[in-house]
């Protein structure tokens, strides 16, 4: 409660200021605990973590669906055949080197999550909050899109069945993300869509429109040798890869249609558009 203070005889009362609140001096305490520099990074990898986290539990939970999965994979197999797209198993046997399995199998398991590590921190970094803001969104919707999907939609891959001539590469040559201790997390049912595809195309996107050209060529190249990679390797069918693609489709669309993109604002609201005090700009 403030305080009157007649500052003496005769004279005009002072109000005097209300002692600080004990419930907001440790909050303030807390807070300065961590540096403004710092508080953006640490709230950014937060959320970060908790999505990449959610989405390991949610690939693990997704078991025990053998059966459905194997039924699916022969439903998309079929209708692949009556599309006309080329044979997987038949683009696989054009390899014929355990070397090249080796060498594709490990560019699988080993570039996946440590490239979107990278494009993360690059975007963060070095690019601007709103192209970064962006970019997680997409990956953000894209990814839990594809959950849902591998909750109602299991799917077997191509590798489980020799019998179509396929080739389980990663289990005759290796390596594979499903031995050791990858395996109790990892799905195998999870093959509609393809997050590694998904991904990629994702990455390949965001650098075109925001990054250098030298960049973009890479990061377009890699989208393009990962689709083949999925392939070759036969841990992907072809719709596997359209259905990542198509989700980055419309995840961009849903940010579009709600505002959430840097682009297409016109000039005063694109991030790198600076307009001066006292400026106007005509609509």
């Amino acid at each position: 409660m403030t305080a009157l203070h007649d500052g003496g005889s005769g004279g005009t009362p002072q109000v005097l200021p209300e002692p600080p609140s004990v419930v907001a001096e440790p909050r303030r305490r807390a807070r300065d605990l961590v540096p403004p520099s710092l508080a953006r990074p640490l709230r950014e990898l937060t959320l970060v973590l908790v999505l990449f986290g959610l989405y390991k539990v949610g690939r693990a939970l997704i078991t025990g669906q053998e059966a459905v999965a194997r039924q699916h994979a022969d439903a998309v197999h079929r209708i692949q055949h009556t599309l006309g797209l080329p044979s997987e198993a038949a683009i696989q046997a054009w390899v014929h080197s355990e070397a090249l399995f080796r060498l594709l199998n490990t560019y699988y398991t080993g570039v996946h999550f440590p490239l979107m590590v990278v494009f993360l921190a690059w975007g963060f970094l070095r690019r601007p909050a709103a192209e970064y803001r962006w970019a997680r969104n997409l990956l953000a919707l894209q990814t839990g899109a594809a959950l849902v999907i591998h909750m109602v939609f299991p799917l077997a891959p191509p590798r489980m069945f020799p019998q179509w001539g396929f080739v389980d590469t990663m289990a005759r040559y290796g390596p594979s993300p499903y031995d050791g201790a990858s395996a109790d997390v990892a799905n195998q049912f999870a093959a509609m869509p393809s997050l590694h595809v998904g991904w990629a195309v994702v990455i390949a996107y965001v650098v075109v429109r925001t990054g250098p050209r030298w960049l973009a060529a890479v990061a377009v190249t890699h989208a393009l040798l990962t689709t083949f990679i999925v392939i070759v390797t036969a841990n992907h069918w072809w719709l596997d890869a359209a259905a990542g693609v198509l989700l980055l489709v419309l995840a961009d669309a849903c940010l579009r249609r709600v505002g959430l993109t840097p682009f297409d604002r016109g000039p005063s609201r694109h991030p790198a558009t600076r307009v001066p005090s006292g400026s106007s700009i005509a609509h």
